[in-house]
């Protein structure tokens, strides 16, 4: 397949870029992270500025499609375009009949996960562990993307380990299959989530390939953002962990690359009415019982750089009522308030 031209295109000072037909936006996407990136947090961030939410990773085994788990996760109802669905496995034929089923659903591109290093997902021969059989991986590539007739997208990490990081070869086939963009976490399969994130890898990447690289791995900032895009040539950032309790990241990278300024922090009734928010989308979309419980992470997340947060949280993880969960918040960030006031 002959290589096809980066299209990439620059609107007042913002870089779009394509995935098939979809033009995106911002040069900030969100990562698809299992157990975090669920509705009510895409839309979150996609109103925030990301120019892209997949959903959370789901299994190739459509059976499996009627437990509690993977309904929540492949629920897309009156999600922004274009709606992005992750599936893993390590079974050629499980994964194009997944996607084949998601696309029916309205999934208006799929997503290959080939960058998580969880145990879990690597014994069963997927994610990550794909990496080290490069032609199973070419198998799944083509399987998939001649299955369905949206964008097929893939995410990676630069290798099985750091002696056999063999990045730019998946890319190459990648690109040869067909994969619409790719996205690359600068560490490998055996770094896990230890040490540094590197961006060599991804620059190589982007030199070897004409689809659209999105770099991902420790980018927690809108300068960093810049350095990583300047750095490796990326089309896009791809933002994971710190957009966990802080979804005003994309906007923050966004303002900075269109004007170089750095975009204040938002200030604490901000945030409170960010996260409460949050919450109630929360409470709405999983229920009175499972609602309260999934809150505890998110709201952790958002305090976690303010103070007497860990004291509050031992109180707030037992609290089982979403009113109850409101009360409380709203009680700590006027307990914040009342000291900011003294102290000013």
């Amino acid at each position: 397949m002959p290589r096809r031209p980066l299209q990439l295109t620059q609107d007042q000072g913002v870089h779009l870029f394509t995935i098939g037909h979809h033009i995106i936006d911002s040069q900030a996407v969100l990562a698809p992270m299992a157990g975090v990136t669920d509705l009510p947090f895409r839309r979150l961030c996609l109103r925030f500025g990301a120019g892209l939410a997949a959903s959370e990773m789901v299994t190739s085994d459509v059976s499996l499609y009627q437990s509690r788990k993977s309904r929540l996760r492949l629920v897309h109802d009156a999600e922004a375009s274009p709606r992005a669905v992750q599936i893993a496995g390590g079974d050629a034929l499980m994964l194009a009949e997944a996607a084949r089923f998601n696309a029916d659903q309205g999934a208006e591109i799929i997503d290959i996960n080939m960058g998580c290093p969880a145990k879990k997902v690597c014994k069963k021969a997927a994610g990550s562990a794909l990496l080290a059989d490069e032609a199973l991986v070419a198998e799944i590539l083509h399987a998939v993307v001649r299955a369905v007739d949206v964008p097929v997208t893939l995410k990676i990490r630069t290798g099985p380990s750091v002696d056999a990081r063999n990045g730019t070869t998946i890319a190459r086939i990648a690109e040869d299959a067909g994969i619409a963009a790719l996205a690359v976490h600068g560490r490998t399969r055996a770094c896990a989530f230890k040490g540094q994130a590197e961006y060599d890898t991804i620059a190589s990447i982007c030199q070897a390939v004409q689809i659209p690289v999105l770099a991902n791995g420790d980018i927690t900032s809108a300068q960093q953002a810049k350095q990583v895009l300047d750095y490796t040539g990326a089309a896009a950032v791809m933002i994971g962990r710190a957009a966990q309790g802080k979804p005003w990241i994309f906007e923050a990278i966004n303002h900075f690359l269109q004007t170089g300024d750095t975009l204040r922090e938002p200030g604490l009734e901000q945030v409170q009415a960010i996260l409460c928010e949050h919450m109630a989308h929360l409470h709405q979309f999983y229920g009175e019982t499972m609602g309260p419980r999934i809150a505890r992470k998110h709201v952790g997340w958002y305090l976690k750089t303010l103070p007497e947060e860990a004291a509050f949280r031992k109180t707030f993880n037992q609290i089982e009522c979403a009113k109850q969960q409101h009360a409380s918040v709203q009680n700590f960030f006027e307990q914040l308030r009342l000291k900011e006031d003294k102290a000013a």
